[in-house]
């Protein structure tokens, strides 16, 4: 595995840009200057993709030492969300939180703790729901968001998945109000309904998709994440795959 960094490329494969990073960027959010939010395990990162000056927006505190910083995604409130997760692979605990950290670096514990493996955020097309997951629950729940202060209420369980329907990793919604996961366990995106029922199972090429993302001028085309090296694991493993679908994304 190369050296931690930030990447782009255009949808054709052209231009391909980095911008290395000090440790492992879990994830990464767009801010409304262009600059990114790039998280590392235990702080937020500012780059700027013009200049390539890193800055520190916030450090994590309070999190306990085994725990890193995982999926993360812009919010309709223009803040950055963004979990965590317990690293150990064995006897994994439910100390994983979810934070909400404004452009000011104010970050606020949303949920405290409960989670293996923070993952799956993302937003409704009118903004007024928020989906988050935990990876190794496995489930999906859905809450009532205010896209003016933040606010997450009315906590509802969404999915339950297992290993053979495919854990829910990363995840998108598109304007049909559709939640788009990726089924991290069993090689699939599933595509949910607003009432969390499966619509459809689109297998994928690699072991274990991680996230998938809707790009493109028309937010028509999905981007899908995978991880690298995985057991009995195949050669396009760790590939970043691209594919043009019926639907567009929601903003």
């Amino acid at each position: 595995m190369g050296k931690p960094a930030v990447n782009s490329v255009r949808l054709d494969g052209s231009e391909f840009r980095s911008w290395p990073v000090p440790e492992l960027a879990g994830s990464i959010g767009l801010g409304e200057s262009g600059n990114l939010i790039v998280s590392q395990p235990k702080s937020l990162l500012v780059l700027n993709p013009e200049t390539g000056r890193l800055r520190e927006l916030v450090r994590v505190e309070g999190e306990p030492p085994e725990n890193r910083l995982n999926d993360g995604k812009t919010g309709p409130d223009g803040a950055f969300w963004v979990g965590s997760m317990d690293t150990k692979r064995e006897r994994r605990e439910s100390i994983g939180s979810l934070f909400r950290v404004t452009g000011d670096g104010r970050i606020t514990r949303v949920i405290e703790r409960g989670m293996f493996v923070s993952n799956g955020l993302a937003w409704s097309p009118d903004h007024l729901t928020m989906y988050h997951s935990d990876s190794a629950g496995p489930w999906i729940n859905r809450y009532d968001f205010s896209p003016a202060t933040g606010a997450v209420t009315n906590p509802t369980r969404f999915a339950e998945l297992s290993e053979q329907a495919g854990r829910p990793d990363g995840a998108a919604c598109d304007i049909e109000g559709r939640y788009w996961s990726a089924g991290v366990s069993a090689g699939v995106i599933n595509v949910f309904s607003p009432t969390g029922a499966i619509l459809k199972t689109y297998p994928t090429e690699v072991t274990a998709p991680t996230m998938p993302a809707f790009c493109g001028e028309n937010l028509d085309y999905l981007v899908v994440t995978s991880l690298p090296d995985r057991p009995n694991g195949r050669d396009i493993d760790g590939s970043l795959m691209i594919a043009k679908t019926d639907t567009r994304g929601a903003l």
